[in-house]
């Protein structure tokens, strides 16, 4: 059995991402079978033990998660192409007034978030933000296995196997896409439930059986749904909200 650096083992455990466990060894707040450890790079076993000290456990109760629910004309990371970055929308003002999270909103949960699960700029609803690598880890890591759902509007012919090709049989990129399940929600919209990600993916699925995306809303991340939250509008995730 060899040796793998702890950071590893940390992110793979689900107890942090891999940077922020390199920031907790260097604070000593990271013990390898009750033993501290605080050399970055170190590495250990993957049957041995290990636990965050409170101090960790602290940071990362006090991280924040943002449901956003993104209009059309923001792009969901980076500004880019003279368009505004969702974040944005996060201000005291857009608050949605039925968040009933206890948090006073801070400017320091603008603050490192990362983005889950990006939404193109054509495309609206739930977007997920967040200061704590657990979930990123959990909604985009290579081996997520968190639902995701869509309600996409359609127009145009359908091939005549295309709603089988849908759930399972395309190739994007030369790779072939995990099995997904999507129906009919009524005669011009789809219902999409996908365990992957890639980019523009649900348009070019329909492109690849004949149809053309007019309308792309995202309502539901694991056990998180958009509900009733307004559009361009954002609540705080809820201590009891798991995804």
């Amino acid at each position: 059995m060899e040796k793998v650096r702890i950071s590893k083992l940390m992110s793979e455990r689900g107890l942090c991402s891999r940077r922020e466990a390199d920031s907790y060894i260097e604070r000593g707040w990271v013990r390898v079978d009750g033993v501290v450890v605080s050399e970055l790079g170190a590495r250990a076993f993957p049957d041995q033990v290990i636990t965050l000290e409170r101090a960790a456990q602290a940071r990362q109760t006090a991280r924040v998660t943002i449901l956003v629910n993104k209009p059309i004309g923001y792009v969901s990371g980076q500004a880019e192409d003279g368009y505004q970055p969702a974040v944005v929308l996060v201000t005291p003002r857009s608050r949605a007034a039925n968040d009933r999270a206890p948090l006073r909103f801070e400017r320091g949960h603008l603050q490192g978030l990362a983005v889950a699960g990006r939404l193109d700029i054509d495309s609206t609803g739930l977007l997920v933000l967040t200061q704590d690598g657990r979930i990123a880890k959990q909604l985009i890591g290579e081996d997520s296995d968190v639902e995701k759902e869509y309600l996409v509007r359609v127009q145009g012919r359908l091939a005549p196997n295309g709603l089988a090709l849908l759930n399972h049989g395309l190739s994007l990129d030369g790779k072939a896409l995990r099995p997904a399940h999507v129906t009919w929600q009524n005669d011009d919209q789809l219902r999409f439930v996908l365990k992957e990600g890639k980019k523009r993916q649900i348009r070019r699925m329909c492109e690849l059986v004949g149809l053309k995306v007019i309308g792309l809303k995202r309502v539901r991340i694991g056990r998180v749904a958009l509900g009733d939250l307004p559009l361009g509008q954002w609540r705080y995730l809820r201590d009891h909200e798991k995804f």
